[in-house]
């Protein structure tokens, strides 16, 4: 059933957010096989069996085995499996081994088999693995990528670098991932393909499954294979969708090589242990950058396997980018909220499938239908509002609503909503002899509209422009409308807007991290799919438009790609640091980002912006972060020495001296909760453009905070590329705001380097 108020997620698969979160735990036990158990216990056997659950282990390495091979640790993995049992002799316990990104196994077991571990010695922790659901031809123009000109010419349309793709597998057959003119993969590459026959190749160089092993990670659901063309795809011509955005097919990062890691099943279902283990095995595979279009809630980060595995990566010079989730527009929703991970956000191209709607006082609304017939009368018809009479079901135009109205030869105004699809809404208009149809948003969905399937003439109209109808429809005693189908329209001016299920900050298990980081394209994303989704209008085209942050995340793996290529030896941390501090507060008209209802948006709602990749390419000076730099911020966040250890996967000393605040990490942002007392912290810069070159600090204050820079100019040129300034922020009124935002730009001649402030008042 469709829900308006989800309605640009219009399928299950649509709206796949493969989402991950984990704890950690360890055991001991051996794998034996033992002979077949006689028929008198067969019955208990299958009883235990069928209590078997995965159980991830998370373990701590003895000293003598901190350089141990693969062999070793698998050998000691087998130790802490069960002692052989009659009960344990028809199932393979071990399900996967994990060597890079954490110390540890999964294994399946039973309650009392994993509660007996916890007297092994070495184990961290056990806990049964959660199972999460999973959350183009115009979008690299949209972001300022033009072919054979400027930063896309430039970085080589990401030649060189690998990216992997942890999702519901591939399509190896689609075009998008032809290899036509690529190279052979980096010699540094080890992975594998376990496609049959020829099907990988140089654009397609590694396919592993870690969902059902022994089979091809072939894609039956579409959303991987959907990211994946996105992230990297080939240029395809000729590429459309029900005769709409035709154009060439092209990915961010189009000469960049992928790697599939499939985790989740056809339905969308996706195992902690599976996840785990893809990012471990493209760690040691050699990817360059990790894409994932999944999460789950908010968890502390040694809990949660996405950031642990996530941290293993970035330890390697990986980078991570992952999906903020689609649980909008609830403030406090985000997930993937560690700050080694580039946490994205959703927001709205500026392309329409144009449907005006005109009435008969000459007001006007644009909406969108797919449905775009050459023959449909511009004339004015009646116009009705089919909840006139006060049915519900009838406002709905919900399946049998129509006896309760006579809509024959008249426009029929529809609520979203019910309990039935807007296409389905047709159905029933068009049954009863309707000539078209209008059906409005629902307050939730605000003022994006989708161009649906329709089988008669019809728009999808805003809230508000619904509401403008109705009023209408009160005003006269003889309304009147009709449909004006205008195809394809680009250049929307109040693009990008924030998606109104794009999860929002701020963070719950740390604050003191501005997130989301960024926002990018994830509203009606064409990218590649496994079949023909229209092939009732006999048309080969197999791409798909769907939406979700699971969208918006693979353009910016993708443009990570493309930063890669210009920048090889820039880090995760400064690549980050690029994408945040370059990012857009305008739109395309030149005006403030606006939501869904273009009200004002917050820096908990769009992070540092929406991203510009051109400036991405010269931000003047960057944030970096090392590795063991994020130790002293997880002690300051109050983890134990064993909770740390499990993210950096070593013995770690947690001190009052060794842990500093949250906000003192060295982030392109700074989220502060302020009292009485004055707060000062401390930022590092690292100079990337221009040897000779000077900065000078502009502050826009938070409402009621005085902001001040120390020094606030950066003069670089005397040899030393880094350079460190303070700000104190100190509490001048009274403000009766949830919080207060303002930003701090270091300026030069060629470079605006903008740094987010929210502060929070206790």
């Amino acid at each position: 059933m469709e829900d308006r108020s989800v309605k640009i997620l219009p399928t299950m698969l649509v709206t796949i957010l493969l989402f991950l979160t984990s704890m950690f735990s360890s055991t001991r036990a051996r794998a034996v096989i033992d002979p077949l158990p006689s028929s008198s216990s067969t019955k208990s056997i299958i009883k235990q069996e069928s209590n078997l659950v995965t159980y991830i282990i998370f373990l701590k390495k003895p000293e003598d085995m901190v350089s141990a091979e693969r062999e070793e640790l698998d050998s000691w993995y087998q130790s802490f499996l069960p002692a052989v049992t009659t009960s344990s002799s028809n199932q393979q316990r071990l399900v996967h081994s994990y060597h890079n990104v954490v110390t540890g196994f999964a294994a399946k077991l039973t309650e009392k088999e994993a509660k007996a571990m916890e007297m092994k010695e070495g184990l961290v922790s056990a806990h049964p693995q959660k199972v999460f659901r999973v959350k183009t031809t115009h979008t690299p123009s949209f972001l300022g990528l033009q072919q054979n000109l400027g930063f896309w010419n430039h970085s080589n349309y990401g030649k060189g670098v690998i990216i992997g793709v942890l999702d519901s597998g591939i399509t190896p057959s689609h075009p998008s991932f032809s290899d036509e003119g690529m190279p052979p993969p980096p010699a540094k590459w080890k992975g594998k393909c376990e496609l049959n026959g020829t099907l990988c190749n140089n654009k397609l160089i590694g396919a592993r499954n870690f969902y059902s092993a022994g089979k091809p990670p072939v894609d039956d659901n579409g959303h991987g294979t959907h990211t994946a063309s996105t992230a990297a795809g080939s240029r395809v011509q000729g590429a459309s969708f029900y005769d709409q955005l035709n154009g060439t097919a092209v990915g961010i990062a189009s000469s960049a090589h992928l790697a599939i890691y499939q985790v989740c099943d056809g339905f969308g279902s996706c195992e902690e242990s599976n996840i785990l283990a893809g990012m471990d095995t493209a760690v040691e595979d050699g990817a360059d950058v990790l894409s994932l279009s999944l999460g789950g809630g908010s968890l502390p980060f040694y809990e949660d396997s996405i950031a642990i595995g996530a941290f293993g990566a970035i330890q390697k010079g990986i980078f991570v980018s992952c999906a903020a989730g689609n649980e909008g527009p609830y403030k406090e929703s985000l997930s993937n909220e560690a700050p080694w991970i580039l946490t994205v956000g959703a927001s709205t191209v500026d392309r329409s499938i144009r449907a005006t709607v005109l009435l008969g006082n000459k007001a006007s609304y644009d909406g969108q239908s797919f449905y775009q017939p050459t023959n449909f009368s511009s004339t004015l018809l009646p116009l009705i509002y089919a909840g006139a009479n006060g049915s519900d079901t009838a406002a709905f135009c919900d399946p049998g609503s129509s006896k309760d109205v006579d809509v024959k030869g008249k426009v029929v105004l529809c609520e979203s909503g019910g309990f039935s699809e807007s296409v389905d809404k047709g159905q029933e208009v068009k049954y009863a002899g309707g000539a078209a149809m209008i059906i409005m948003n629902d307050e939730l969905s605000g003022n994006i509209t989708t161009a649906d399937f329709h089988v008669l003439p019809a728009s999808d109209v805003t809230y508000a422009d619904g509401l403008s109808i109705k009023a209408y429809i009160k005003s006269t005693s003889s309304p009147m409308a009709t449909i004006l189908f205008k195809g394809t329209v680009f250049g929307v001016p109040y693009a990008p807007q924030l998606a109104y299920f794009s999860s929002r900050g701020p963070s719950l298990e740390s604050p003191g991290i501005l997130k989301p980081d960024i926002i990018g394209p994830g509203v009606d994303i064409l990218a590649a799919w496994p079949y023909a989704v229209d092939n009732h209008r006999n048309t080969k085209s197999t791409f798909n438009m769907i939406s979700g942050t699971s969208m918006a995340t693979p353009h910016l793996s993708g443009i990570a790609a493309l930063l890669k290529s210009s920048h090889p030896h820039w880090s995760p941390a400064a690549i980050k640091s690029a994408i945040m501090t370059t990012a857009n507060l305008t739109n395309l008209g030149g005006t403030p980002i606006t939501d869904d209802s273009f009200g004002p948006v917050d820096v908990f709602a769009i992070g540092s912006g929406h991203v510009n990749p051109t400036k991405a390419d010269d931000p003047g000076f960057v944030y970096d972060i090392q590795p063991d730099d994020y130790i002293p911020y997880l002690c300051g966040l109050g983890y134990n020495n064993t909770e740390v250890g499990i993210i950096v996967q070593r013995p770690v000393t947690c001190s009052n001296s060794s842990s500093i605040p949250e906000a003192q990490l060295n982030y392109p942002s700074f989220s502060i909760k302020l009292g009485s007392t004055p707060q000062t912290y401390t930022r590092t810069v690292t100079n990337v453009g221009p040897f000779k070159s000077s900065y000078i600090a502009e502050i826009i204050a938070p409402q009621g905070v005085d902001v001040k820079v120390t020094p606030n100019a950066i003069p670089f040129g005397g040899g030393d590329p880094k350079a460190t300034y303070s700000v104190t922020f100190t509490r001048t009124a009274n403000v009766n705001l949830p919080f207060s935002q303002g930003y701090l730009n270091w300026v030069s001649a060629d470079h605006v380097v903008r740094n987010p402030i929210a502060v929070t008042f206790e």
